[in-house]
């Protein structure tokens, strides 16, 4: 080729790129300032093979400028650490865009997956990410910052000193306790509970429902009475009076009574004894006792089963 044809194409060259270059703004390095904000990751170690991590980023620039979608981070594309690849790829991207006060403000969601282990932790970092800007005729682009951590091994080859691996990275290494607190709160109302139940079988006072009915005032009185003859006869007259507390009248007999009270039922046998031990000690002290044990230990008993029909435990 001879010279003057080679300097007339390299004129021709030189002027088709030049008119290329400015159908297009130019890269500006003094661009407009943008606000970044970054939400990484809660941790920075222990992350495995599969783990997901999620970064939030948030650009904030004047409404004159906007960013160009094209420039976004490519999904699956996989990320380098000091050039060489890590095992990390994106794993999904999306951006919403929003207007307020005379900015436009971009929000990248960026999910990082992680496919690699090593047998050891090694250091990783998700690289920074760059996306470019456009308006009033210039065209700059915008470094997100990188954000290191460390990947963990699924397994650890040998022995380990604990002492020898406390990162500050790390923090406290917590306990889940959901399941024991839950026991716990299983275990208390299952003890309140039987606390309660044991509170009205064998409580006196009245502090639930039916449980100071006339034979729970009469329980007490018994369980106080001495042994002598005039502490049964004070016995059989409180159970007197509250079988005719009870049953709203007089009542002499046992199957008057129930007939009045049908859940005294299953204590007919000890309320005929009562009725007999009753006319033995007042009326005809010659009679046999119908009971096989001192009157005194049998009336308390016999009170307390007349208690807890009256609660309706049978």
């Amino acid at each position: 080729m001879k010279l003057p044809t080679f300097i007339a194409f390299s004129l021709f060259l030189l002027g088709s790129l030049s008119s290329a270059w400015a159908e297009e703004p130019a890269i500006n390095k003094d661009h407009p300032p943008v606000e970044i904000t970054e939400i990484n990751p809660d941790r920075e170690v222990g992350y495995h093979v599969g783990d997901v991590l999620k970064r939030t980023i948030t650009l904030k620039v004047a409404d004159t400028y906007h960013l160009l979608p094209t420039s976004l981070p490519l999904v699956g594309n996989q990320k380098k650490y000091r050039n060489k690849e890590q095992g990390i790829e994106i794993y999904s991207s999306k951006m919403s865009e929003s207007h307020q006060g005379g900015f436009n403000i971009y929000t990248l969601e960026l999910n990082y997956q992680v496919f690699t282990s090593s047998i050891v932790a090694k250091p990783a970092a998700l690289p920074p990410e760059f996306v470019k800007f456009a308006g009033n005729g210039k065209l700059f682009r915008v470094r997100i910052p990188s954000w290191s951590f460390r990947i963990s091994p699924l397994a650890v080859y040998g022995s380990v000193k604990i002492e020898k691996d406390m990162s500050p990275l790390r923090g406290p290494l917590l306990l889940d306790d959901s399941l024991h607190r839950q026991a716990l709160h299983t275990a208390v109302a299952v003890l309140s509970l039987s606390l309660l139940g044991l509170l009205y079988i064998l409580g006196n006072r009245a502090w639930l429902p039916r449980m100071g009915g006339p034979f729970a005032k009469a329980n007490r009185k018994v369980r106080k009475s001495t042994t002598d003859d005039s502490g049964i006869k004070s016995a059989l007259g409180s159970l007197h009076q509250a079988f005719n507390q009870s049953s709203g009248q007089s009542v002499f007999t046992a199957d008057e009574f129930i007939n009045l009270k049908p859940g005294f039922a299953p204590i007919r046998q000890e309320i005929e004894q009562f009725f007999m031990l009753s006319r033995a000690v007042f009326f005809d002290a010659s009679t046999a006792s119908p009971i096989q044990e001192p009157s005194h230990v049998w009336l308390r008993k016999f009170s307390r089963r007349c208690r807890d029909c009256e609660r309706g435990m049978k």
